[in-house]
């Protein structure tokens, strides 16, 4: 959601409740509807603070799991950088074929997990070439202790990159459950009916506005804020993209133009060709 539809949303639902205020209003007791003006916000006061308490908690995790999908994706940027150069201490056919399939995966990250991520169709499927550098490395024999040394090394970083990308793409298909959005909507509209019993048709229109304007305000960019958590990939503001990525094919592809002599078995998407 960008920041414009998301200002959209905000004003329609501000202009929705407050019309609805504005008409409830204008048969509305004097004093409004409670008898008891005290005890009426005494019980509203908890039901508010219950609200955000809830509403705030949830954003917290929220925001834990967007933090960790954006770290996810830089930590995998950098492992594949550092399996590159790992792979220059592999033996002579395996490292080529390594460091090809290290860009194919790579160009896989960038121009189709990140789209699938971005649409929530990743599911659980996995990046093809990881498993292609699994099979070339099984049919590697190190013969010398630096080849040795590399291929340890090489074990360890590609758990480092399978736990980084698990971090990645945890949250591409929503990470809030739906009794949990039930939950919030209900409150919320709990809230709302709630704020209508406070019309008074003896207060100024525009005070009673007020009123239920910054209600609905606060709640519907709290619940926006939500939502673009619960979704961190994609267009727009904030959105993750494969920035880190991209560096590293850059990186990496600038390498294979000065250093390296080798031609990645894929085309711009990662696509075998």
């Amino acid at each position: 959601m960008n920041v414009f539809l998301a200002f959209l949303v905000v004003l329609a639902a501000a202009a929705v409740t407050t019309t609805v205020m504005l008409l409830v209003r204008r048969r509305a007791p004097e004093g409004s509807y409670f008898s008891d003006g005290d005890r009426a916000s005494g019980v509203f006061g908890v039901l508010a603070t219950g609200f955000s308490v809830l509403l705030g908690f949830i954003i917290f995790l929220a925001f834990d799991s967007y933090d960790e999908s954006r770290s996810g994706a830089e930590t995998e940027a950098i492992t594949v950088v550092q399996q590159v150069e790992t792979a220059q201490f592999m033996p002579s056919g395996t490292s080529q074929a390594l460091t090809g399939q290290l860009v194919c995966y790579a160009r896989y990250v960038v121009g189709t997990e990140w789209p699938a991520m971005e649409s929530g169709t990743l599911g659980d499927e996995i990046n093809p070439w990881g498993l292609k550098m699994f099979q070339t490395l099984r049919s590697t024999t190190a013969k010398t202790s630096a080849e040795q040394s590399a291929y340890d090394r090489w074990m360890d970083q590609t758990s480092d990159r399978e736990q980084a990308r698990h971090d990645r793409v945890h949250g591409a298909e929503g990470i809030i459950p739906v009794p949990l959005w039930v939950v919030l909507f209900g409150v919320s509209a709990v809230i709302f009916v709630f704020m209508l019993f406070f019309a008074d048709s003896v207060e100024l229109a525009r005070t009673q506005a007020l009123l239920m304007s910054s209600v609905t305000i606060t709640i519907t960019c709290l619940l926006l804020l939500l939502v673009f958590f619960n979704h961190p990939h994609g267009e727009g503001v904030g959105k993750l993209h494969p920035t880190a990525m991209e560096r590293t094919l850059s990186l990496v592809g600038g390498q294979l133009r000065d250093e390296l002599d080798v031609q990645a078995p894929c085309d711009g998407d990662g696509r075998p060709s």
